[in-house]
């Protein structure tokens, strides 16, 4: 079998070729690599509980200088943002047991963590892909005998 090698282009709000899939009511955003609709993958995004703390989380992104670095705390994972070069961020993932940076310009970002907001609602077909990261959960192992 051939390891998948992944490649993951700069994700633009204009791009042509559509990559998000959607975003998901826990605030996953669902992508699709390269625009394969075969591989598409779910980044955790940013959470809040208030305005203020929106406001603060997306302050300290647009003043991320290169080399700089931003996480977003999850209850099961942390994402993290790198900050490449002006106008130029990566989300960390994994895609079959291999490490990728997923690349996206600051506008497209900040539109991604604009949806934390408090009054944000996602897409009624969205919601479909909060259930099969739900089901992806359950398929996971919760403990291991040592």
């Amino acid at each position: 079998m051939e390891a998948l090698f992944c490649l993951s282009p700069r994700y633009r709000l204009d791009d042509e070729l559509p990559w998000l899939e959607g975003i998901d009511p826990s605030r996953h955003y669902w992508i699709t690599v390269n625009g394969d609709k075969n591989l598409t993958v779910s980044l955790p995004g940013l959470t809040v509980s208030s305005k203020n703390e929106l406001k603060q989380a997306i302050q300290q992104f647009r003043s991320l200088q290169p080399g700089e670095q931003m996480s977003l705390a999850r209850i099961a994972k942390t994402c993290t943002i790198h900050c490449i070069s002006s106008n130029c961020y990566a989300i960390e993932a994994e895609i079959d047991n291999a490490p990728v940076w997923h690349l996206f310009d600051q506008e497209t970002l900040d539109s991604l963590l604009m949806t934390a907001h408090p009054d944000w609602q996602c897409a009624p077909k969205d919601i479909e892909l909060g259930r099969r990261l739900l089901m992806q959960s359950f398929q996971q192992v919760a403990a291991s005998k040592s």
